[in-house]
């Protein structure tokens, strides 16, 4: 039987990938402007419009997917006679895992032959996105739902995360950092580096002060910790500087032979917390702690 692996738009991989390879997405939901819109990868607000408006004051808020679109997304697939796996964004960061799981219940009353796995990736953002890119290349190239299940169970905890963000208020606003921290990291120009643990939650590495040393910090960590990177496929994220991003592949590629490097903005649900100016930098190395 068929096996459709299904992402979600935490994921924030390039649209292009997403409609060159026809991959079906749980989309979260979130409210610029005083309207609720899909993240549908930039295609309907550009990133760019997005972070503007972020700049200028918008305050943009985010929900989970909740049961009744995981439903209808995980219908549409098995009415095709498909088997699913579904790679969802962390558990620790937000509560659609659970949602997907009662939906997954509901659904096996009316397909009681359904196969429906679902995995938390215990990843956010690109990092999600890159774990999702392994998995999808392992089913191109003929790996059955087994062997999806267990290289992604495997090796969820070898998809290193490290971030950089200039602007501390988003950081206070989602409740990572008190506002005594945000008002002085601002005045100091303290850029946090953060990271995702092996549970997926996000918690702040070091604190590093200016733009320049930041990015460089994040190539360091990739200097530490990653593992056959001539082989590899990395991936960094950005909120809408693309500059910065590309700064930080120079650095790697001036040193290392890497296969090739994934390139995209930060979506509107997760950028709604980290705000403009977040660059990621994620691949496969060392186990997370």
């Amino acid at each position: 039987m068929a096996t459709t692996i299904l992402i979600d738009s935490c994921c924030d991989l390039p649209h292009t990938y997403i409609t060159e390879n026809e991959l079906t997405v749980a989309k979260f939901p979130f409210v610029f402007k005083g309207k609720t819109y899909e993240d549908d990868f930039g295609n309907t607000i550009s990133y760019k419009d997005f972070y503007d408006g972020v700049r200028n004051g918008e305050m943009p808020t985010t929900a989970q997917i909740n049961i009744y679109q995981y439903e209808e997304t995980f219908r549409s697939i098995l009415e095709k006679g498909h088997d699913i796996i579904y790679i969802s964004f962390s558990f620790a960061l937000s509560g659609s895992y659970k949602n997907a799981h009662t939906a997954k219940n509901n659904l096996l009353e009316e397909f009681s032959d359904a196969s429906i796995d679902i995995i938390d990736s215990r990843c956010a953002s690109i990092g999600e996105g890159l774990l999702c890119y392994h998995a999808i290349e392992l089913l191109k190239s003929g790996a059955s739902k087994d062997e999806l299940i267990n290289w992604l169970e495997n090796n969820r905890n070898r998809l290193n995360h490290f971030f950089t963000v200039s602007d501390l208020n988003h950081l206070k606003r989602g409740g990572r950092i008190s506002g005594a921290a945000a008002a002085i990291g601002t005045v100091l120009n303290i850029n946090p580096m953060l990271t995702v643990d092996k549970e997926g939650k996000l918690k702040v590495v070091s604190k590093i002060r200016g733009r320049k040393k930041s990015l460089k910090a994040l190539v360091e960590m990739f200097e530490e910790r990653v593992e056959n990177p001539e082989n590899q496929t990395i991936a960094i994220c950005h909120g809408d500087c693309e500059e910065d991003a590309r700064k930080v592949e120079e650095l790697i590629r001036s040193s290392y032979n890497i296969k090739d490097v994934i390139i995209n903005n930060v979506g509107p649900v997760i950028g709604a917390h980290t705000g403009p100016n977040i660059v990621g930098l994620c691949f496969l190395g060392k186990e997370r702690a």
